[in-house]
């Protein structure tokens, strides 16, 4: 498939997507930053983006008006045609505004299936504010995550210890200097047969827990030295922290916004790349109909995965653009070649237009 990008209502380009371009169950990963319903518009002025809602200065890059039950059917029509575009193994990366964002929340209960919830992640946008108001000041937003299935796509994200991690988690050192842990080497549950319930150097499990492991591994490694026994004989794995590759992602995450944005939705790209590498594979199909600047487009791309971006905004397709012709080319990376498509929206026609009947313009860019 040939990278994509649409200038229109995302409506009409994700029909456009089902039913021109047959791609039902082919998109491995979507990422969302729709408007948030802050009944305000956003604007740029003098080439700078605002990223706080202001309607009376510079042009409008896009409105944000649909507040209420009127933002949540705007949203529900969009991501009833993202779950027929998902494939089995995709995930969904919705991100939203905690004011709004529990009622989202409930509605992609509805359509992606509670069972396929996998997280609320707070996300921290801001340095701590210090606002005169009645209540806590707020420096998160929220992503909601889900998966198609319980087969989707997951590349383990790790991230690097800190030093203080490494003190606090690794807090034993060996004769040769190598940090380590031990943890314990049996686990809830108890087993009547088979491997992971016999003898161990003459010991059972304790009541109600099971070995990790079989006892012939357990015997291995003793042998290796891997096994640490405490002053009262009880057994733990040790765990060298140089053969780890970092500790696990948690539900909260640090990526503020761009201090001088193209645009005023901007998003960290480190935040896209994590979120990319994790849900997708190099090659997967990677949609934003969002799109906004095009940081999901650019991390895609950077990646070696395939990308379709849709937005209506001239704004929006304009920094998008801008931001796909400042990836250069090397052994690694090839230069963005993609096609891209204007959905001409006519405001006479009727709502329930047939999307054979819209114009398209389609012109390739490289």
């Amino acid at each position: 498939m040939q990278n994509l990008l649409i200038k229109g209502d995302n409506i009409q380009g994700l029909n456009y997507l089902l039913k021109d371009k047959k791609l039902k169950g082919k998109i491995d990963l979507i990422y969302i930053d729709p408007p948030f319903a802050t009944n305000g518009n956003f604007t740029i002025t003098d080439g700078r983006a605002s990223t706080i809602s202001n309607s009376r200065n510079g042009n409008i890059a896009y409105s944000d008006k649909l507040i209420g039950k009127d933002f949540i059917e705007f949203l529900r029509e969009r991501l009833i045609l993202l779950n027929d575009l998902l494939s089995k193994r995709g995930s969904i990366y919705l991100h939203i505004d905690y004011k709004i964002g529990h009622y989202v929340k409930i509605m992609m209960d509805e359509i992606f299936g509670i069972e396929n919830f996998r997280n609320d992640i707070t996300r921290i946008k801001c340095n701590p504010k210090n606002f005169d108001r009645l209540g806590y000041s707020n420096i998160k937003d929220l992503i909601l995550f889900y998966t198609k299935s319980s087969k989707s796509i997951w590349n383990e994200p790790k991230e690097k210890y800190t030093e203080k991690d490494l003190e606090k988690l690794f807090s034993k050192t060996d004769k040769q200097g190598r940090r380590y842990t031990t943890v314990p080497i049996h686990a809830p549950g108890e087993t009547e047969n088979g491997k992971s319930n016999q003898p161990f150097k003459g010991i059972m499990p304790p009541k109600g827990r099971h070995w990790r492991t079989d006892v012939e591994t357990l015997e291995q490694w003793d042998k290796e030295g891997l096994i640490e026994w405490s002053s009262t004989g009880n057994p733990r794995k040790i765990i060298f922290v140089d053969e780890r590759k970092g500790k696990r992602v948690q539900d909260i995450w640090e990526y503020k916004d761009p201090q001088y944005p193209t645009y005023p939705t901007e998003k960290n790209p480190k935040l896209l790349d994590l979120i990319i590498r994790t849900s997708s594979n190099p090659e997967s199909i990677v949609l934003d109909c969002f799109c906004g600047s095009g940081t999901t487009l650019k991390s895609a791309h950077l990646l070696n995965r395939k990308w379709i971006g849709v937005d209506q905004s001239e704004h929006a397709i304009k920094a998008t653009i801008e931001k796909l012709e400042t990836i250069k080319r090397d052994l690694f990376v090839s230069k963005p070649e993609y096609e891209f498509i204007e959905i001409e929206k006519n405001e006479t026609r009727n709502k329930s237009l047939n999307l054979t009947d819209i114009p398209l313009r389609s012109i390739s860019a490289g």
